[in-house]
């Protein structure tokens, strides 16, 4: 085998037909070349056209897994939909395609190499690209399938322009490797074409081949298959009848060609996954810096689940009286509590790695499948030996055998699974695939790299945490401007009633199970499982709690996970939003003190958030009926939508103290929440570790139960003179919606609230609030805040309805969508969880729906990680 050396380019000129030859003695050219500094890191990436995705899933992650093929760009996958699907054997597939029936790329990512995704470019069903981090080196691997020779000749114009794009945004400095199906010939030889390819191709060039030659000069680029001398066996990438051609491509800068090694066509006898085309693989190695990465020790998480199982709970409980001396009252004290509860769960219930368990997506897969794919396999290799009919239709026979196991351990996995459905563990069932297919889907699960203020990417561990920390402490700890409130307001000093035993039953019972711990390391499931002891322990806590007005200092602590919107870079902190993970014993006690709150806080009939007996399909219906009889009566009806920048993160908390003693709260519960708000303390957990603590004054807590009324009371008090009856105005918590007959009104009314909003320290989204004009006639206007532009729109997405500026509803169904905007990507609910080649589409959405298939929809759209 030959392989590459490290020839010297020489500039344009380098002569690339030396690759191969030997020195003296018989030692490759690679070997002699000086140790550089630093360490490499070995890649093999390959190409392949599969023909069809369908049902090669699982064959296609085991083929790359017995080649030890590392990324796979590859080609007609025929997959509409643009997403990511894990295919079995830790092998995940990036795809693009429009149309089920012809086109389709996508790349193939081995499980570690998927952790280092950064971005993804879907150009079109003919063209895109990854860029990973790996070790600080950005590598792009760009997947391509240009037209045949029969397509016109605007496709392939259109083909070679999407692919000089990709090029053209990848920075000099990083490395590019294609992957396509050109569909050319560039010929043996290379004369006058030295500087991008070398002499080893198959056969004569046509005009698809000139292209491929073409593009590679215009991008500096070498095409590596050309460059090592094979056998014609290990050449040819395309066999079809008597044709025997070379049409798959690898492609790299010409600078780079000294990080390969080899490449060659893969053939081995019996590899069943494309009928035509062959796998092309190169070897290469990546010089990176000496790096050392911290070893990011991942908490060792106590097996709570455990708790859902009576014995379990049983143990629990018995263990635990043993370690307090035989008692069944726990201790006052709740460190000592605390400990105690910690130390028994290690003991009773085990500890995890601390890694998510992945769920594979071939769940189906079982021996009988495996064993008949490994028969289809073994025939294909006799068939590839022997050429005889014979061979052949004994192959032929078992792939569609084959094909009729698949179908039928799907059906039988899924008809298990479907009478599982209205049980309680068939539901979690469900939602655990529902889970793991949305996070499976999106293209970046975790990005170790982000950008720092001037864009420039970070790679090293430390500067991505240093990034992450200073952000979120920037954020938790800046006030908007505004004017300091002169006048004061009377407080209501009367005495308040002990916390009775109810009120924390009802707490909880309010709270759900399995959701992520805080710092602390106590879930709610703890206090559930204790039951009357433990409801006996937390009204004496809480009690003290509110007597004291100081809780526990390991309540002020919490962990804050950033999640991304879904929307913008991917890379800037800005589009992450943080959700706090606290004690679950101090949800508690906000749960308690909320009930009481709400019992003496009376909130305008505008307000539609978080109030009892009104949710989003009330204030998006109220919207509908208004701009329905504004629609039938001929008539302008003019609204803006209000969005207010970070309102939660904003909030001043001086103004949260004054709102909620306006409205008449009692001052020892004022000072009950001042204090939970007092010494809190945050780490961000980002894929690379945790950074150093940082207080946290300014803003409300995200992801906590008394969070969301607390801004409700804000925003009551600040819009109490501006607001205007309903529908006129509502409010949907700090998503605002003003109405009027007019544009001057509604510019009046907006210019109002702006004014109201803004000197108390809220501020109005300039690039997010819009407006819309219902019916609208000629002539009719802009709506301007402070002199500025508020964008015009035909249609908008209240609350996760579509509106339209004609008065009609939207493509989408209001509760489909609001609950559930992941669902709309596959169509109907079914296809949330599964794929289209299972079971037929009116079966599975039929099915599904016949269960809870609402609640599968609400999965999706909640994003809810320590929240209740």
């Amino acid at each position: 085998m030959t392989a590459i050396g490290a020839v010297d380019l020489q500039g344009a000129g380098g002569n690339w037909a030396t690759v191969g030859r030997r020195s003296r003695g018989g030692r490759r050219v690679h070997r002699q070349r000086e140790k550089r500094k630093g360490k490499s890191v070995g890649l093999r990436i390959g190409t392949l056209n599969v023909g069809t995705m369908t049902g090669k899933g699982r064959e296609l992650a085991d083929m790359m897994e017995r080649r030890k093929v590392d990324i796979l760009c590859v080609q007609e996958t025929r997959w509409k939909g643009s997403k990511a699907r894990s295919i079995g054997a830790g092998f995940k597939l990036f795809y693009y395609g429009v149309d089920s029936k012809r086109n389709g790329v996508g790349v193939v990512l081995k499980e570690e190499s998927v952790r280092n995704v950064l971005e993804v470019k879907r150009v079109s069903d003919r063209v895109m690209s990854l860029k990973l981090e790996i070790e600080g080196v950005m590598l792009n691997v760009v997947s391509g399938y240009a037209p045949q020779v029969g397509c016109e000749l605007v496709e392939k114009e259109r083909f070679w322009s999407e692919l000089d794009e990709v090029m053209e945004s990848i920075p000099m400095g990083e490395r590019v490797v294609i992957g396509a199906d050109f569909n050319g010939h560039v010929g043996e030889g290379n004369t006058g074409d030295e500087e991008v390819m070398g002499k080893f191709g198959v056969k004569e060039r046509n005009l698809e081949g000139q292209m491929v030659v073409d593009f590679a000069k215009r991008m500096d680029m070498g095409v590596v298959n050309t460059y090592f001398q094979k056998r014609e066996e290990h050449r040819v990438t395309y066999k079809s009848g008597g044709r025997r051609t070379q049409v798959d491509y690898i492609l790299c800068r010409r600078g780079n060609l000294k990080e390969i090694s080899d490449c060659k066509v893969v053939v081995v006898v019996g590899e069943s996954v494309a009928r035509q085309h062959r796998m092309v693989v190169c070897r290469m190695t990546l010089l990176v810096c000496k790096t050392k990465r911290s070893k990011i020790e991942i908490e060792k998480k106590t097996k709570w689940w455990k708790l859902k199982k009576e014995e379990c709970c049983e143990e629990f409980r018995q263990k635990l009286r043993q370690a307090l001396g035989g008692q069944v009252v726990l201790p006052d004290d709740w460190e000592t509590t605390a400990e105690v509860i910690r130390e028994t769960g290690r003991k009773v219930l085990g500890v995890s790695s601390g890694r998510r368990k992945e769920d594979k997506e071939t769940w189906w897969w079982n021996e009988e499948v495996q064993d008949s794919i490994q028969r289809k396999r073994l025939a294909k290799k006799k068939w590839d030996m022997d050429r005889t009919e014979e061979n052949r239709q004994e192959y032929k026979e078992l792939q569609r055998r084959v094909k009729r196991e698949v179908s039928k351990a799907k059906q039988k996995a899924y008809d298990e699974l479907y009478t599982r459905l209205d049980t309680r563990e068939g539901e979690k069932d469900l939602y655990r695939l529902a889970r793991q297919r949305d996070r499976d889907g999106k293209d970046v699960q975790q990005v170790r790299v982000i950008k720092d203020r001037d864009g420039r990417v970070l790679t090293n561990e430390e500067s991505v945490q240093r990034r992450w920390k200073e952000y979120f402490e920037e954020l938790m700890n800046e006030e908007n401007e505004r004017e300091k409130r002169v006048e004061g307001v009377n407080s209501v000093e009367q005495k308040v009633d002990k916390i009775r035993k109810d009120e924390v039953r009802k707490a909880l019972k309010r709270m759900k199970s399995g959701k992520a711990v805080g710092p602390d390391n106590i879930p709610v499931e703890v206090w559930k499982c204790l039951g009357e002891a433990a409801v006996e322990f937390l009204t004496s806590l809480f009690n003290r709690v509110l007597e004291s007005e100081r809780m526990p200092e390991e309540w002020r602590r919490s962990v804050l996970v950033p999640i991304f919107k879904n929307k913008g870079d991917v890379q800037s902190c800005s589009n992450y939003r943080g959700i706090k993970l606290m004690s679950h014993t101090m949800k508690l006690w906000e749960r308690v003190v909320e009930a009481r709150l709400r019992k003496v806080v009376e909130i305008c009939e505008q307000q539609y958030g978080f109030m009892p007996r009104k949710s989003t399909t009330d204030a998006t219906f109220a919207l509908r009926i208004l701009m329905e009889k504004y629609r039938d009566g001929q008539r302008e009806l003019h609204c803006v939508f209000v969005d207010l920048e970070k309102a939660y993160d904003r909030v001043p908390r001086e103004e949260l103290w004054y709102c909620m003693r306006n409205s008449g709260v009692a001052e020892k519960y004022v000072r009950v929440v001042q204090d939970m708000y007092e010494r809190s303390r945050t780490v961000v957990r980002c894929a690379v570790g945790q950074t150093e603590e940082f207080k946290v004054e300014v803003g409300l807590h995200q992801g906590l139960a008394l969070s969301p009324f607390l801004f409700v009371i804000v925003m009551d008090q600040l819009s109490e003179e501006v607001r205007q009856e309903s529908p006129w105005t509502m409010m949907f918590v700090d998503d605002i919606v003003i109405c009027s007959e007019s544009r001057e009104q509604v510019e009046e009314s907006l210019e109002r609230w702006r004014f109201s909003l803004e000197r108390r320290g809220m501020k109005v989204s300039r690039s997010k609030t819009e407006y819309m004009c219902v019916n609208e006639r000629e002539g009719s206007g802009t709506v301007r805040l402070q002199g500025e532009e508020v964008k015009k729109v035909q249609e908008f997405k209240y609350l996760g309805s579509t509106v339209q500026s004609n008065g009609e509803c939207g493509k989408e169904e209001n509760i489909s969508e609001n609950q559930g905007e992941g669902v709309q990507d596959s169509g109907d609910t079914g296809h949330a969880v599964w794929f289209r080649d299972s079971v037929t589409e009116e079966e599975t959405g039929v099915r599904a729906r016949g269960s809870r298939a609402e609640d599968v929809e609400v999965l999706f759209g909640s994003d809810k990680i320590g929240q209740d």
